[in-house]
């Protein structure tokens, strides 16, 4: 039988934030450009596999900006979560699966994965 956990609210909306944070991160990442300073392109071919990069503009001071104000709420949001007082409730046995459950914890139903 599974073990079910009595999560507090603010703990699963931190985590739930924490989600969303992270996807927003990840999502503007993936339209910049790669490099945060301007460089020209470049092909290398000399390694185990080809490397190949057009130039990068680099970031606009916004985009820096961005980047940095999540980087800094995901940084909050994971010391919320991993320091949270509830973990202290929990048996160290159990607290893997606690927070493996706590992470996939999906809505105010307590539905998990």
């Amino acid at each position: 039988m599974a073990t079910t956990y009595d999560f507090p609210s603010d703990l699963l909306a931190g985590q739930e934030e924490l989600h969303q944070v992270r996807a927003e991160l990840s999502a503007l990442l993936k339209r910049l450009p790669w490099s945060v300073e301007p460089l020209d392109g470049f092909s290398d071919d000399h390694g185990w596999r080809k490397i190949e990069r057009p130039a990068s503009p680099g970031w606009t001071a916004d985009e820096q900006a961005a980047v940095e104000k999540l980087r800094q709420r995901e940084h909050e949001l994971a010391v919320f979560v991993s320091t949270h007082r509830f973990w202290a409730e929990v048996a160290i046995a159990d607290r893997v699966d606690a927070r493996m459950k706590a992470k996939h914890h999906h809505g105010p139903s307590g539905e998990n994965d």
